[in-house]
């Protein structure tokens, strides 16, 4: 892997971390510019991701690159299961995204974090899921003790001193081909499932 690829990646999540913005009336956290960088030796996707193991909705222990991650098109966003505005909105929207894919939905993983780990268990998560009707086998509803959040969510340009503070944009990959890119929450259904269609796409020359 190229140098400048993980150069670019990271630069990706810095600006991620200083363009969020947080749930409306709670303050933004500031940049998290304190996640670790890649060891100088092995600069791929495992190390920077890492592969905490975390556990989805169902309870299974998943971890984070090797499982979740790895050479998919995802789309990641965090949530947590109190809140009562701007979470289950965006699960709704995100839920009728999938359905404006259809089909090519299969192809795609839906990962959402959650930024209360202490309150969201695999079951709490689990209730969600049902509640809003998005349980399915490519939507995974994530989490972990804090210290395992805290060290995936820094990776992804979060850094949530409480769970109010957690960045509402969106953040789309085409995982095997480095290319990452965020959309904010309000965008449309429709303009989120076409950034998502062309992330499917072959890369030229590749």
């Amino acid at each position: 892997m190229r140098p400048l690829d993980w150069i670019t990646l990271m630069a990706c999540f810095l600006i991620f971390s200083a363009m969020a913005f947080a749930h409306e009336g709670h303050e933004e956290p500031a940049p998290a510019m304190a996640a670790a960088q890649p060891a100088s030796g092995t600069r791929d996707a495992k190390t920077w991701f890492t592969d905490t193991p975390l556990q989805d909705q169902n309870g299974e222990t998943l971890r984070f690159y090797s499982d979740a991650l790895h050479n998919r098109v995802v789309l990641l966003n965090v949530i947590f299961t109190r809140c009562n505005d701007a979470c289950p909105l965006i699960t709704r929207k995100l839920k009728e995204v999938r359905e404006l894919l259809g089909d090519q939905a299969n192809s795609i993983t839906f990962i959402s974090l959650t930024s209360d780990p202490l309150r969201d268990t695999p079951a709490v998560l689990k209730a969600y899921t049902l509640k809003q009707g998005v349980d399915g086998p490519h939507w995974l509803f994530l989490t972990g003790d804090k210290a395992q959040m805290d060290l995936v969510l820094g990776r992804i340009g979060q850094i949530v001193p409480t769970p109010e503070q957690h960045s509402t944009q969106l953040i789309v990959g085409d995982v095997a081909n480095k290319r990452w890119s965020k959309i904010r929450p309000d965008a449309s259904a429709a303009a989120i499932a076409q950034r998502l269609q062309l992330l499917t796409m072959p890369v030229a020359g590749r």
